[in-house]
């Protein structure tokens, strides 16, 4: 991991002042994936959070003061789900993914959750397995209508190594 990508950045709770640029992190992010414009402009919406969610759990990346990445939880239906994690296309594979993914364990262990699921992006799945959590079944998006993975991650105890 290069000291550009990950050990130069700082990690914050997301503000307010925020949400136009979270939008642009989470839409540059989903773009990189090669997803048509009609599919874009279907998503568009539901990709960041909204102001009265940034309380649930929001936190930006930033490297020499730009937003480079975000991760959000979310409570739907009762369950606590780790609603998105975007990082910009061009810190993609340098590790900020996986710094943020580290943080958002952290916090959720921090605020007394045992787990948390995923309803992944096909295109992330793979990343997500990779740091532990599992499939556990499948969900049809409202938005899209795809069927998209749905994962569990089961938080370690306080002393075990977040791999």
């Amino acid at each position: 991991m290069s000291p550009s990508s990950s050990e130069a950045a700082i990690i914050r709770e997301a503000a307010a002042r925020d949400l136009p640029t979270l939008r642009d992190v989470a839409y540059r992010s989903k773009a990189y994936w090669g997803y048509d414009q009609a599919f874009m402009d279907t998503v568009e919406s539901s990709l960041a959070p909204e102001e009265g969610e940034l309380a649930e759990g929001v936190y930006v990346i930033e490297h020499g003061g730009a937003m480079t990445g975000f991760y959000a939880f979310k409570t739907i239906d009762g369950s606590f789900f780790l609603h998105s994690l975007f990082v910009v296309p061009e810190k993609i594979g340098c590790g900020v993914g996986k710094r943020l993914w580290h943080h958002a364990v952290d916090f959720a262990r921090r605020t007394a959750h045992r787990h948390f699921m995923i309803e992944s992006d096909p295109n992330a799945e793979e990343f997500y397995l990779h740091l532990g959590a599992r499939r556990v079944g499948e969900i049809v998006s409202e938005i899209s209508g795809r069927s998209l993975p749905l994962l569990r991650f089961e938080c370690p105890t306080r002393n075990a190594p977040v791999t």
